[in-house]
């Protein structure tokens, strides 16, 4: 059975992106388009989370820490996926749980590497 992967982003054209590629290496994807979207698609089995840190509604991190708060998601993998490089964003985004961080624009070999590696 496919790994499943939600996708969070407020922008179409990213959230296709990346569903198109994963998707093609085989993945089940869920896309959504807030932190307060991705909330209530979590309902469903999901393998990784792929997010995007500046959102409206609920942004990333926002986003990460409900999902550490709750016990049945603590081990769930988390990636930001965000145009800030900035080294104290990547610092708040690991205290709130975040596995590892992708700055945009990225390849389609970068996410694919890093979504391997850390879904074994």
């Amino acid at each position: 059975m496919a790994k499943v992967i939600l996708t969070v982003d407020d922008s179409a054209s990213v959230r296709q992106m990346v569903r198109f590629t994963l998707s093609e290496a085989g993945y089940s994807v869920i896309e959504a388009v807030d932190g307060k979207d991705a909330l209530e698609k979590l309902a469903q089995t999901v393998h990784l989370v792929i997010t995007d840190l500046n959102m409206p509604n609920l942004d990333g991190i926002g986003l990460i820490r409900l999902i550490r708060g709750n016990p049945a998601r603590k081990g769930l993998p988390i990636l930001m996926l965000t145009t800030e490089s900035q080294e104290s964003r990547r610092q708040e985004g690991k205290a709130a749980g975040a596995t590892g961080w992708i700055v945009k624009p990225f390849t389609t070999q970068q996410i694919l590497a890093v979504v391997k590696k850390v879904l074994g």
